[in-house]
């Protein structure tokens, strides 16, 4: 059984920043595919960032160049450095793990919301 848990959301303002962490547990990390979403109210999860067990990222375009993901293997975590936070960044971030077999898995989610 893998267990995700997310921590770093909250309130900040237009500009800000905030920094998101996923712990894992339960697998081989190393071995694991990462990413995060989001989803905003009355919109689908979309993907936000994803790194691959050999660190190569990938971004969606609304926050490629403000948006850092990265992977520390010895401490089994995954962080989203998010930084110019907009409006529109306000949604609910999930980190998800894909293992090498193909199954994903879910944290709970935390909310992230950016003021005006």
């Amino acid at each position: 059984q893998v267990q995700l848990v997310e921590s770093g959301g909250g309130l900040v303002q237009s500009g800000g920043s905030l920094r998101l962490s996923c712990a894992a547990f339960g697998s081989v990390f190393s071995r694991n595919g990462m990413g995060w979403y989001r989803q905003a109210p009355g919109k689908q999860r979309e993907l936000v960032a994803s790194i691959t067990t050999g660190g190569s990222t990938n971004y969606a375009d609304s926050v490629k160049g403000r948006f850092t993901i990265s992977r520390d293997n010895a401490k089994n975590t995954v962080s989203l450095q998010m930084n110019s936070l907009k409006p529109e960044d306000t949604a609910v971030y999930y980190c998800r793990a894909t293992l090498p077999y193909g199954a994903n898995y879910w944290g709970q989610g935390t909310q992230v919301t950016v003021s005006e």
